[in-house]
């Protein structure tokens, strides 16, 4: 990745950790760090909560997703 890209990247992660102590729900901040393709450990870092809690909330969010897939047909 070239330094713009990274350093974009840190700053979205550093927005999304203020959301995060704002009130808006840690798993759909989770969710969308995940969707950049930051790494669950990584994510976990930055908003300092553990690995384990950032897998289990993307593991729901694609739970989520695939049920209402099924659902809107």
């Amino acid at each position: 990745m070239d330094r713009l890209y990274t350093q974009e990247l840190k700053e979205i992660a550093q927005l999304l950790a203020i959301l995060v102590k704002r009130g808006i729900l840690q798993s759909t901040v989770i969710q969308e760090m995940g969707s950049v393709g930051m790494s669950p450990k990584r994510i976990a870092e930055l908003l300092g909560t553990s690995s384990n809690t950032v897998n289990v909330a993307l593991h729901n969010a694609r739970k989520s997703k695939k049920g209402k897939k099924l659902t809107a047909k």
